[in-house]
């Protein structure tokens, strides 16, 4: 789920700066400090929008720098369990498919693509349906839930997050399509 969090903060400003615009600089440091970065309770930052900053600074001793308050708007993506989510599938190996959904890369595991036996395809780069045929490779568009969530660091790659496509309307966009047109589809009537 996307949000916009408003967040307070202090942000310090060299003294090589000390001549530009100060909500510009303070605009740097805080996207090279936060963007990327997964903050517990929060989520992943994904940008900085809108910064205000005091103009009254405070100087440490030692440290040529200005230092202000800051409060700034963060373009925040925080995973949720249940939540359904599309994405492009980014890579395929032999025991699920990762999923690109947002920032992160979540992972459908082998047994949750489909009601079905699947197998991998080395040479292809695919999981195959035993039953239905069906495949899924990278590049593919899929519409997964969340089962899962696991923030344990604050890197991207510490996000864990758990992906199924075991439900009704839920798999490759073109495998949900074909299900939606037999459900529409009016049943035929042998004669005897």
């Amino acid at each position: 789920m996307y949000y916009l969090a408003t967040i307070s903060d202090e942000v310090r400003i060299p003294p090589s700066r000390f001549n530009e615009k100060l909500e510009d600089v303070a605009f740097d440091s805080l996207r090279s400090t936060y963007e990327g970065v997964v903050i517990k309770g929060l989520g992943i930052i994904v940008a900085i929008l809108e910064v205000k900053v005091s103009p009254v600074g405070k100087i440490v001793p030692g440290d040529g720098a200005s230092y202000h308050r800051v409060k700034f708007e963060a373009l925040v993506y925080a995973p949720v369990e249940g939540e359904v989510v599309e994405g492009e599938v980014v890579e395929v190996v032999d025991f699920g498919a990762f999923v690109r959904i947002g920032p992160i890369d979540g992972l459908i595991h082998i047994s949750q693509v489909a009601d079905d036996y699947i197998s991998y395809d080395k040479k292809k780069g695919e999981l195959l349906c035993k039953q239905t045929r069906r495949k899924l490779s990278k590049g593919d568009d899929v519409r997964a839930r969340v089962v899962t969530v696991s923030m344990a660091g604050m890197r991207l790659s510490d996000v864990k997050v758990g992906l199924t496509m075991r439900q009704p309307f839920l798999g490759k966009l073109e495998w949900i399509v074909e299900d939606l047109k037999k459900e529409k589809a009016p049943a035929k009537v042998k004669e005897k």
